[in-house]
């Protein structure tokens, strides 16, 4: 059903997935000292107290948005609790795969300024990964526990 409370983790798992748009993942100050920021939708420099857009990335900016939309799907598929299951256990492949890209992109920006990869250089947007992988873990639990709960019913008839 609709109302569960798997519903509640699989919805806060996308609003938690698209946090990206609004959390840095890397922060970093480039060789003249400006502060830059890389968000799923591109690279950001602090010019003037304002944020400008200095490169864009298309693609990761449409892959948060499908791996945002997953979760969200799955929520509709109540009827059929096994590709709920299915679609949870996607939906965290593709968290991780999106982690892996996001570290990756991270890495290759910092190696163009000669900057190491440290704690001091990630933002928010990395913590949010763990986050929704813990929130489609939770719904997995809630949807395993309604099938043993019907399975337990139907011993009942």
């Amino acid at each position: 059903m609709i109302q569960r409370i798997q519903t509640i983790w699989l919805l806060l798992a996308t609003v938690v997935i698209l946090g990206l748009f609004i959390f840095p993942y890397l922060n970093y100050i480039d060789l003249v000292g400006l502060g830059k920021k890389l968000f799923v939708t591109g690279e950001y420099s602090a010019v003037n107290n304002e944020s400008v857009k200095q490169k864009s990335f298309i693609l990761q900016t449409l892959g948060t948005i499908v791996v945002a939309l997953v979760p969200l799907i799955t929520i509709f598929q109540f009827k059929n609790r096994k590709l709920q299951i299915k679609l949870i256990y996607l939906s965290i492949v593709l968290v991780v795969l999106l982690g892996v890209w996001m570290y990756f992109t991270a890495t290759s920006t910092l190696q163009l300024i000669s900057q190491s990869f440290g704690a001091n250089n990630i933002g928010v947007g990395f913590f949010l990964l763990p986050v929704a992988i813990i929130l489609l873990a939770m719904a997995l639990g809630g949807i395993r526990k309604d099938e043993k709960l019907i399975r337990s019913a139907d011993r009942l008839r």
